[in-house]
């Protein structure tokens, strides 16, 4: 039992609080970490909390992976740049297992549905300056109206949500007529608005995530699904590709830097921000180049290599969760982070419930793809829904009993 002066009940509210500000507001969520950080430590019984952490895989392999980047600093010549990467790690020393022991499972589907509620109003915001309703809104203009974070974080987020609603849409039996024909509007509302914002990564990971979900639906029948999806994916394509000018010069765009491979266009700087990286990988391969040696190293590699790139200021990550730690950390550092989704994956077998199975299996699936266009660690959003659906979809609640 916690500290009756802080009941357990108290953290339920805390976090149902930050599912709610998770994808609106950065110093909302942060006011609510900050409660429930310092709470926690007031609430007693930590050696009972420390077992319990110590009990589950996943978080000693989150408390590993921010070691190894403490580790790092010793062998870093940017000591300054080297903690303010620290900094962002430190969801994976404490907030993961923080949060990991307060979670309850009855207030899972509150968590959930409080994370949905301030996806709704993501939406609604997102088309009312889309529309010119209302003027452009913090990060949202009529071009690419993505209110709360930058389309890097927002389609990756939505295409996550859009798989939890359509999920609900067709597995969850209790929903009468009125919620069905909500969660398809809710559905349909998030997948326009996938296509009328930047983020290209949110894009790719929307069609994995639909993919998964006919999978799931034929339970894994794999000639209807792959039937269904061949017959589904061509038309949301066409269709968002004619209807909406933003993913039609987004699209035509990132042909022509492919094939041209212009070193100084968008996705040829990634292009080659990920070759000169993999120089950089070659010189240090087992522990890297130190936590904070990034951005001085790589200019040094970008001077000297065929693939220069054009710099305007000085690059932070390569736009590739891998590589980055690869060149900070090494094989060491990769290993250390890999083993975080093998456990997840390990783990998400054991639910109790299908819906928290399946996104279980999503939640990391997301992940590594979308590491591949950027670091998506180290983003206040993305991190945070990483940390916060892991704190309670990889818990056995079972055995705690």
């Amino acid at each position: 039992m916690l500290n009756k002066f802080i009941p357990l009940v108290t953290f339920q509210y805390l976090l149902i609080a930050l599912a709610f500000l998770l994808p609106l507001s950065v110093a909302g969520s942060n006011l609510i970490i900050g409660f429930i950080v310092i709470l926690w430590f007031l609430s007693g019984e930590l050696i009972k909390k420390l077992r319990e952490i110590k009990q589950n895989k996943l978080l000693i392999t989150s408390i590993i992976f921010f070691l190894v980047h403490l580790a790092g600093l010793a062998w870093t010549e940017n000591l300054t740049w080297g903690l303010i990467v620290l900094k962002k790690m430190w969801y994976f020393l404490l907030l993961l297992p923080i949060l990991s022991t307060i979670v309850t499972k009855i207030y899972i589907k509150h968590y959930i549905s409080a994370f949905l509620s301030a996806i709704l109003i993501t939406q609604v915001v997102s088309f009312l300056v889309w529309f010119e309703l209302i003027d452009s809104f913090m990060n949202a203009t009529a071009s690419n109206p993505t209110p709360f974070m930058s389309h890097v974080s927002h389609n990756p987020i939505l295409a996550f949500s859009a798989y939890i609603v359509g999920h609900k849409i067709l597995f969850q039996n209790n929903l009468n007529k009125l919620w069905i024909f909500a969660y398809i509007l809710f559905f349909l509302a998030m997948s326009i608005n996938m296509f009328i914002t930047a983020g290209r990564a949110g894009q790719v990971v929307y069609f994995l995530l639909i993919g998964i979900l006919i999978f799931q639906y034929f339970n894994l029948q794999r000639v209807k699904a792959i039937i269904i999806s061949l017959l589904i994916f061509p038309i949301i394509f066409t269709t968002a590709y004619y209807a909406s000018d933003i993913f039609h010069d987004r699209v035509n765009i990132a042909y022509k830097d492919a094939v041209t491979f212009d070193k100084n266009s968008s996705v040829g700087r990634r292009m080659s921000l990920a070759i000169n990286t993999l120089e950089l990988v070659k010189e240090a391969p087992l522990f890297g180049v130190g936590t904070g040696d990034f951005p001085n190293e790589y200019l040094r590699i970008n001077e000297k290599n065929i693939h220069k790139v054009l710099i305007k200021e000085r690059p932070h990550n390569p736009h590739n969760m891998y590589l980055l730690v690869l060149s900070q950390l090494g094989l060491v550092g990769l290993i250390s982070m890999l083993s975080i989704f093998y456990y997840q994956f390990k783990y998400s077998f054991n639910p109790p419930s299908k819906l928290l199975r399946d996104i279980g299996l999503i939640l990391p699936s997301m992940f590594l793809v979308i590491m591949l266009s950027d670091s998506y660690l180290l983003g206040h959003f993305t991190t945070l829904l990483y940390i916060f659906f892991s704190s309670f979809l990889y818990k056995d609640f079972e055995s705690l009993h």
